[in-house]
């Protein structure tokens, strides 16, 4: 299993358990998610030890359904608010910090980074409000940010199908 990490904080991101397409010039990668639905907050006895008893009724624990797209729910995504502004202030620190990770781990990648990166921010940055913007949970001023982006689709017209 191949695990993808963030480069500055290095917490899991996504694994291969996932379809992923790389873009033509190798700066983004496209992972596929599913809409999905399950049911959280039901605890099994049986994984904590528990030996239930057959006289009396487990009141038991509320349990809820969360639906989401499941990248999001299995790694804990949390949604973030940037706009076009914000976004362009995080992400000229974050490609500072990307370049010099890869000035430490590999500098023969720093050049192609640097000529292809300019390009996708402004991509991204065309389409912004299209965009959910989400993060890990982490309490580093720079982190890995994961764009949430259903193609063809505009975000507003997701929420009324």
């Amino acid at each position: 299993m191949i695990i993808y990490k963030d480069i500055i904080t290095g917490d899991e991101m996504f694994s291969d358990i996932y379809k992923i397409k790389e873009s033509e010039n190798g700066m983004m990668i496209e992972v596929e998610g599913k809409m999905i639905s399950r049911a959280e907050g039901d605890i099994d006895d049986a994984l904590i030890g528990g030996n239930a008893s057959a006289e009396v009724l487990d009141e038991g624990c509320d349990s809820t359904t969360v639906s989401g797209v499941d990248i999001v729910l299995n790694h804990k995504l949390q949604e973030t608010s940037y706009d076009k502004k914000s976004y362009t202030a995080y992400i000229k620190d974050y490609m500072k910090a990307v370049k010099a990770k890869l000035q430490e781990s590999a500098p023969d990648r720093v050049d192609p980074f640097m000529a292809n990166a300019p390009a996708e921010v402004k991509k991204i940055l065309g389409n912004i409000k299209n965009y959910q913007i989400l993060a890990l949970v982490v309490k580093l001023p720079l982190y890995t940010l994961v764009l949430k982006y259903f193609p063809g689709v505009t975000r507003f017209s997701l929420a009324n199908p």
